[in-house]
């Protein structure tokens, strides 16, 4: 069998890399060579020990007729690319994360004869593996049910998870605040993606003003908002004298989750993937011009499991907000009984999970690429 690293090909965002980069700490544990292909974006994001990582060209297929031709014209360059670098490392298996970075060297993967597979993290199949999903011999998914998957392809489809963070991980299942406290300070946390969302800035403090005096007096709030709604935030919290943290990056996230009594987040499916992971509610409230819908659709699932309630960009005021918060902080059953769903619905092991797909994967492999001179 084929001796060479297993390349992860991953979109050059952080839902797409913190996976590929649990993944490729879990098969280093295990003396496996790692190559990570990305896009200039991603080689930002920390890789993990022992993976080395390449950047190629890519470009979203979008933008009327001259950027359609650009992005086509960039994603064959970025396939030249993948190519001559495939041939030179040999992998012994592939796996995409999605995002268009994937296709150049998903494709340079799968025309040389290597054993490849995809991971979707949403519940809704991406573009780009819904473009590689007919050509591959696995399809790892985080969620149980999956929209946009070819009915010929459903056979190939397993339930992995979606790898988290080592951080994340080594906090799975953390103690939740004792829920019959109904005196005790309350933490919540507000997340709205890596450099927050401007509409949690807008409603959230408001919403906060709009809760009984009481309750809201319990509350201690860790918010992530932009840069530039930072000052404004803190601003709306000093007024109603609440103690808050806010900041447009916090390096200890995965612990302030764990320190947590409620989310109130958005839906992409890292975030769901590391609350659930320790094992805490949210309110969700997905992206309204997210891909396909996908964020609406991860939250739908996750809710279906009971774990957090959806609310609609659409359909959201201060006013509805607040009544969601007072319902949560007047009856802590609920949130103690979303936390242990939370716990059920995830995967802690699923790094560990998407390696052993990766071994068999490789061992399956009948025979050698077919390299170009």
């Amino acid at each position: 069998m084929n001796e060479g690293p297993v390349v992860l090909a991953a979109g050059g965002t952080g839902g797409h890399m913190f996976p590929a980069a649990a993944l490729a700490r879990e098969l280093g544990r295990h003396g496996h060579d790692v190559a990570i292909v990305t896009d200039g974006r991603g080689a930002g994001f920390e890789a993990g020990a022992g993976a080395v990582v390449h950047c190629i060209a890519a470009r979203q297929v979008s933008g009327g007729i001259r950027g359609t031709a650009r992005g086509v014209m960039t994603l064959c360059y970025g396939w030249l690319q993948a190519r001559r670098l495939l041939a030179r490392i040999q992998p012994r298996a592939a796996v995409g994360f999605g995002g268009y970075p994937t296709l150049p060297t998903m494709f340079a993967a799968l025309r040389a004869g290597v054993p490849s597979m995809i991971h979707e993290q949403n519940a809704m199949l991406g573009r780009a593996n819904a473009a590689l999903a007919p050509r591959v011999s696995a399809i790892a998914t985080s969620f149980e049910e999956v929209h946009g998957v070819r009915v010929e392809d459903l056979p190939k489809l397993v339930r992995t998870g979606n790898p988290v963070r080592e951080a994340v991980a080594a906090l799975a299942g953390a103690p939740y605040p004792d829920p019959t406290d109904h005196n005790g300070p309350v933490s919540l946390l507000v997340v709205g993606g890596s450099q927050g969302a401007r509409i949690l800035s807008d409603l959230v403090p408001p919403a906060i003003a709009a809760v009984d005096g009481r309750l809201r007096s319990r509350l201690r709030i860790v918010q992530q908002a932009r840069p530039e709604d930072v000052e404004r935030v803190t601003t709306a919290y000093r007024r109603l004298d609440i103690p808050a943290e806010v900041a447009s990056f916090f390096g200890d996230l995965p612990a302030r989750m764990a320190g947590s009594s409620l989310a109130i987040s958005r839906a992409g499916a890292s975030t769901i993937a590391e609350l659930a992971t320790i094992g805490r509610p949210a309110v969700l409230i997905p992206f309204l011009r997210a891909a396909g819908g996908h964020q609406h659709r991860n939250a739908r699932e996750i809710e279906r499991h009971g774990a957090a309630w959806v609310m609609t960009e659409m359909d959201l005021a201060a006013e509805t907000l607040a009544g969601r918060i007072e319902t949560l902080l007047r009856t802590p059953r609920l949130l103690a009984d979303a936390s242990d769903a939370a716990r059920r619905w995830a995967v802690p092991d699923s790094a560990a999970r998407l390696a052993d797909r990766v071994h068999a994967l490789a061992r399956a492999n009948g025979g050698a690429p077919r390299w170009a001179a």
